[in-house]
């Protein structure tokens, strides 16, 4: 395995684990999870990858702190929201919610996200790619849980003692670069119905999905990002290649995965690649597009004119 996978997984197991850590506490509080009968995907199209192994239950969705979310995927979609004729400037991202790779956080972190995006001309595609399984029944699904934060130790004074966080890789991501690859793949056969200029077409993602966003980037064969948005994403350093893409990372001082790391960042400046790094004063974790009176809130705004100076949002002559 080369040192590039090992420190990504490395990443990815942070940024799995604190997701994780973040969802704690309202589990814990009241059992703010609720059964959400699945809603209606008309536009989702089936990417074809292939199963989970040992996944034996169906696709589960339910509700917390207002917002839908599913679990136990094992078929992975993507769903485009494209922007209106008049409005459309070529430009096309690929959005990966987070959930650490258990759930995911399907509409604030995919489904909101693309809808903004769509509002400022730019074609998005939310990827709902395959899980690791859960029990079926929500009270597994809240005791697996717990005995996965007892495992890895995760709780929030724990994660903010632990000097060293990187663990061994606990989960296989080659799934989610399958999916992740095959909704590029299928971007790039229609881009011409759906107006994408394939030279600007790029990826963000929240939390795992930053962790999956950033695993692309790294080692992918077949994808060839013309930019990445890692959002509250894991802050280990990472081997950088020549190639690699611009980069517009965004993380908050009291969010479990900031921990004053800065290597990711140093990473793409030493490779001498394009960095813009945001770490803003408040914000906590999960934040999607933002949550009121936190100086995060304006992060969107901040990428959409790094998008615009870097010529991303204008068609090349």
């Amino acid at each position: 395995m080369s040192l590039t996978r090992i420190t990504t997984l490395a990443s990815l197991l942070v940024c799995a684990a604190s997701a994780l850590v973040f969802a704690a506490p309202a589990m814990a509080q009241d059992g703010t999870i609720y059964p959400l009968q699945a809603p209606e995907e008309p536009k989702a199209i089936p990417l074809g990858t292939g199963g989970v192994e040992g996944q034996t239950v169906p696709e589960t969705w339910f509700r917390q702190w207002g917002d839908p979310m599913a679990r136990n995927i094992s078929k992975a979609t993507l769903t485009p929201f494209l922007p209106e004729p008049g409005k459309a400037n070529g430009a096309a991202i690929i959005v990966a919610p987070g959930g650490g790779f258990r759930w995911l956080s399907i509409d604030n972190e995919g489904w909101e996200v693309a809808e903004a995006l769509a509002e400022q001309g730019i074609a998005a595609f939310v990827l709902k790619y395959r899980l690791q399984p859960t029990p079926e029944s929500l009270d597994g699904f809240r005791e697996s849980m717990k005995q996965l934060f007892a495992e890895a130790g995760a709780t929030p004074d724990a994660e903010k003692k632990d000097e060293n966080p990187s663990r061994p890789p606990r989960w296989d991501l080659s799934n989610q670069l399958e999916d992740a690859e095959a909704a590029y793949a299928l971007i790039v056969e229609r881009a011409g119905e759906w107006g994408v200029d394939t030279d600007r077409l790029g990826m963000i993602g929240f939390s795992a999905g930053a962790a999956l966003t950033m695993h692309s980037a790294l080692n992918s064969k077949t994808m060839d990002l013309a930019f990445i948005g890692p959002v509250y994403g894991g802050m280990g350093p990472v081997e950088v290649p020549a190639d690699a893409p611009p980069m517009f990372n965004v993380i908050a001082t009291d969010d479990f995965l900031f921990r004053g790391q800065f290597g990711v960042v140093k990473s793409w400046f030493e490779a001498g690649r394009p960095v813009e790094f945001h770490l803003y004063q408040n914000g906590g974790h999960g934040f999607g597009l933002g949550n009121p009176d936190r100086t995060s809130n304006r992060w969107f705004d901040a990428f959409m004119h790094w998008l615009n100076v870097n010529g991303f949002l204008a068609a090349k002559a």
